[in-house]
């Protein structure tokens, strides 16, 4: 039986995080999905669905949850709105974030002051938002993201292949903030290792990768779940070589497979890391390469500590006692 309360669950995209949380929800109270993939809001759904809700619920600050949380605010409902990404960073040398300046800063800013209670998923997160913006971090509830464990106790006797393996959507946007372009690079120094980036693309970035990739490097596309997990068991190192991570869930995914991780020592990673893989300081080639060679020459011991640290520090119970106590506050206040 669901607990008094209905939840309007408002969203942008399918992402995995974004389905845990939904299904966390749904666990104690009715909730009903608005799904907004673009910037016009389809207002025959959404004010009908605000006004059916008891409380507005939305992942990110931007376009589709502006007019939820606004007209939330204004009929005096509860809100709940999950900030730490592209909405709170600000990386002008890389084009990186809304709060560089413009409408879409406003629009965020707009959003984190009128939503009831801000949740973010690392104490970065938390730190960034009292840097780049006029919130104060008293406001914002850290809850780290929870990761689902689908590949139980690690097979020791099952041989990992020197493969380095890194997952993401392929778009020319985010080449040098999600280190894709460095990852490619880096595998013309280690001919001796694969490295598998797995991910779809969108468009003319997977040309621009597949004209600087050595012969050692593979673009398989977007896998089935069970073809990736599969990967995750057979890579020796998962590398993550962004300039800005809100928290990394695909790096803790990879740990949780026993991927000695490889990150960059910066935002949000060296806290989902923290002494289980290999901080790298720098993008360029040499330094990723460096680092994965450093991976690789750990024993088996590193790929427990991997998977060890993620089912101590990140387990799903974390996630869902965090936001489902937010949000009964919010429905109780």
């Amino acid at each position: 039986m669901s607990e008094r309360g209905r939840i309007l669950f408002v969203h942008n995209g399918k992402a995995s995080f974004v389905a845990i949380d939904r299904a966390i929800l749904a666990e104690r109270w009715e909730v009903e999905d608005l799904y907004q993939p673009g910037r016009v809001p389809n207002l025959v759904k959404l004010v009908p669905a605000v006004l059916r809700s008891d409380l507005v619920f939305g992942w990110f600050a931007s376009w589709h949850t502006f007019l939820p949380i606004t007209l939330a605010w204004v009929l005096g409902k509860p809100s709940v709105q999950i900030v730490g990404g592209f909405d709170t960073a600000n990386m002008p040398d890389i084009g990186y974030g809304y709060q560089q300046g413009g409408v879409r800063r406003w629009a965020s800013r707009w959003i984190m002051r009128r939503a009831g209670r801000l949740i973010t998923n690392s104490h970065y997160s938390r730190r960034e938002i009292a840097a780049n913006t006029p919130i104060p971090p008293e406001r914002v509830t850290v809850v780290h993201h929870g990761v689902p464990d689908p590949f139980g106790p690690l097979d020791e006797s099952l041989p990992r292949e020197p493969l380095a393996l890194t997952v993401g959507s392929l778009v020319k946007t985010t080449l040098m903030q999600k280190g894709h372009q460095p990852f490619v690079e880096a595998a013309g120094l280690l001919p001796e290792v694969r490295f598998v980036f797995v991910g779809k693309w969108h468009d003319e970035a997977i040309d621009r990768l597949r004209g600087l990739a050595s012969g050692n490097v593979e673009f398989t596309g977007r896998l089935s779940d069970e073809d990736l997990q599969e990967m995750y068991r057979r890579a020796s190192v998962y590398v993550q070589a962004s300039r800005h991570e809100g928290f990394g869930l695909a790096v803790a995914e990879a740990m949780l497979a026993g991927c000695v991780p490889v990150v960059m020592n910066v935002t949000a990673m060296p806290e989902v890391v923290d002494g289980a893989g290999v901080l790298i300081s720098s993008q360029d080639p040499e330094a990723v390469a460096d680092g994965v060679r450093q991976a690789l020459a750990l024993g088996p011991d590193a790929h427990r500590r991997a998977r060890e640290r993620i089912l101590t520090e990140f387990p799903l119970e974390i996630r869902r006692e965090g936001i489902q106590r937010v949000v009964a506050e919010a429905l109780d206040a």
